[in-house]
C-alpha cells in the first residue's frame, strides 16, 4: 500500500479517537463563539452594508440591476448574504486552521508517537516559535494569494481550482512543519519537505477540497442564510474536523517517512564499518 494512503486510512481511524474528538471542541469553543458573537450582532449590518455598496457601485449596478430582473426580484435579496457568507468563508478556515495548528498538533503528535512509534527519537529539530513564525508567514502569503486571484473567481474553472490549491499549499506549508518539528532535527525536516514535496502538497489539496465542502453548503444555501448565525459554530467544527483529520495525515506519513530515513541512512553506514575495520592491521609483535 502507498505510504500516502497508509496514512489516510490510519488519520481516518483516529479521528475516531476520543481524545481527538475533545481536543476538536476547543476550536469550536474559541473561534465559534466568537463567529457567533460577531454574527449575532452584526450580521443584519454587513448585509445591508454589502448590499448598499453593491448597489451604488457604478461597476455592478447594471449586473446587479440585470440579474434582479432575470431572477424576478428573488435576488436582490440573497446577494448581500451570499457574499458576506463568502468573504466570512476565508477567515473561518484560517481561524480554523491555526487553532488546529496551536491546539491540536502537538497533542496528535504525541498521539500518534504513543502509538506507532513510541522508539523513535526526538531531535526536537524546532522549537515552537519556529512552529509559530512558520504558520503566521504562510498564513499572510496564502491570504495575499486569495486577495490577489479574487477576480478570476467569477470564472467557474478556476473558482474550483484556485482556493483548494491556496488551501492545499497553506496547509501542507503549516502541518508538514509541524508534524516534523518535534521528531525530526533541522536537516531531516528539511530533506523530508524536499523529498516529499509532492505528496504534502497532494495531501493538503486533498484536504483543501474537504474544506471546501462545507463552504459550498453554505455559500449556496440559500434557504439556510437567515439562520447564518446559529449554523456557524456548526461549520467552524466542520472545518476543524477537516483540518483535525489533515493534521493526522500529515502526523502519520511525516513519523513514517522519518522513520523511514533513519533507517536508510543507519544502513547505509553499516557496510562501512567493516571496511573501515579491515584496514586496521594488527601489530606483528605482541606488546
Amino acid at each position: 500500500m502507498s505510504p500516502v494512503f497508509d496514512a489516510f486510512w490510519r488519520a481516518s481511524v483516529y479521528c475516531l479517537h476520543p481524545r481527538v474528538v475533545l481536543l476538536s471542541l476547543l476550536p469550536v469553543l474559541i473561534a465559534g463563539a466568537g463567529a457567533f458573537a460577531l454574527s449575532w450582532f452584526f450580521w443584519e449590518d454587513a448585509v445591508a452594508g454589502v448590499r448598499a455598496g453593491l448597489e451604488a457601485s457604478a461597476l455592478l449596478a447594471p449586473a446587479m440591476l440585470w440579474l434582479d430582473q432575470i431572477s424576478g426580484g428573488a435576488f436582490r435579496p440573497v446577494i448581500g448574504p451570499l457574499v458576506v457568507v463568502a468573504l466570512s468563508v476565508p477567515v473561518l478556515l484560517i481561524t480554523a486552521l491555526l487553532l488546529v495548528a496551536g491546539f491540536m498538533m502537538p497533542a496528535i503528535i504525541n498521539l500518534v508517537a504513543q502509538r506507532r512509534f513510541a522508539l523513535l527519537e526526538r531531535h526536537k529539530g524546532a522549537g515552537w516559535w519556529r512552529s509559530l513564525f512558520n504558520a503566521v508567514a504562510a498564513t499572510v502569503l496564502a491570504f495575499g494569494a486569495l486577495l490577489a486571484t479574487l477576480p478570476l473567481w467569477l470564472f467557474p474553472p478556476l473558482a474550483l481550482l484556485l482556493p483548494p490549491l491556496i488551501w492545499g499549499w497553506l496547509t501542507s506549508r503549516v502541518f508538514a512543519f509541524d508534524a516534523l518539528a518535534d521528531h525530526a532535527s533541522a536537516d531531516e525536516r528539511q530533506t523530508l519537505i524536499a523529498n516529499h514535496r509532492w505528496q504534502f502538497l497532494g495531501m493538503g489539496v486533498v484536504a483543501g477540497y474537504l474544506g471546501a465542502a462545507p463552504s459550498l453548503i453554505w455559500v449556496t444555501g440559500a434557504m439556510a442564510l437567515p439562520m447564518m448565525p446559529l449554523l456557524v459554530p456548526m461549520f467552524v467544527w466542520a472545518y476543524t474536523l477537516v483540518f483535525a483529520f489533515a493534521a493526522l495525515w500529515y502526523a502519520h506519513y511525516g513519523l513514517s517517512a522519518l522513520a523511514d530515513l533513519r533507517l536508510r541512512r543507519e544502513t547505509a553506514r553499516q557496510p562501512a564499518e567493516p571496511a573501515a575495520a579491515a584496514l586496521q592491521f594488527p601489530p606483528l609483535i605482541d606488546s
